[in-house]
């Protein structure tokens, strides 16, 4: 059926006049237009639109994750979107949208590829945040990162920056990439070295070469 636009295109062109239809494709491209932000090469994710969930409790985007190299072990990642799934135990109204890893499986797979490390006090390098509620602007930072080796989180809920502080000194994150109005019109971040508490103004390609060279 062709590649992601194509589908996106040929859904649009069945010009179907219903609630759910609508809702669900404009999911489905806000959900394709970050996936793009984050840099993911087109041949990572495909819409299918065969994809059934067994459970009845999802309301939106389902997704499923392979490894390339081991077709033959499943989806290793799996989930989707599920709205007001508390309601079984509250009445107050809640977004949710989750995921189910096979860990058996892809910790096996991770042990083979001799990818699982444990010589440092976090997961992550870096956490990218934005002083505002929109996070679009972090996504090619983090994604400029990774290409270089830099492990690295974006902070995905819309709290003020102390709580951001507080997430990052929780799990140990050691340095801070902090994107606000100045740095997106100049396309700098704000480096702060969580440890030293040292802060400074620089370019993604400067912050890339502190990184590498700190971590």
């Amino acid at each position: 059926m062709g590649n992601n636009e194509d589908k996106i295109k040929a859904l649009e062109e069945l010009h179907i006049t219903n609630a759910v239809f609508e809702s669900g494709l404009s999911e489905l491209k806000e959900v394709i237009k970050n996936i793009k932000l984050f840099d993911v090469p087109e041949s990572h994710f495909m819409i299918d639109l065969t994809i059934a969930r067994g459970l009845d409790y999802y309301t939106g985007t389902v997704y499923e994750t392979f490894l390339n190299d081991y077709k033959q072990i499943g989806s290793v990642c799996s989930g989707g979107r599920y709205d007001n799934l508390a309601d079984y135990y509250t009445d107050k109204p809640l977004p949710g949208v989750g995921i189910s890893i096979g860990l058996t499986r892809l910790f096996y797979q991770l042990n083979e590829l001799d990818l699982l490390k444990v010589d440092k006090t976090s997961i992550s390098d870096v956490l990218v945040v934005s002083m505002s509620d929109d996070i679009s602007a972090c996504l090619p930072v983090a994604s400029a990162f990774r290409k270089e080796g830099i492990h690295t989180e974006v902070y995905m809920n819309n709290k003020k920056l102390k709580a951001k502080f507080k997430y990052a000194d929780k799990l140990k994150i050691p340095y801070m990439a902090i994107i606000g109005e100045e740095e997106v019109k100049s396309g700098t971040v704000s480096l702060k070295n969580l440890l030293t508490g040292e802060q400074n103004t620089m370019t993604v390609l400067e912050a890339v070469q502190v990184l590498k060279e700190k971590i």
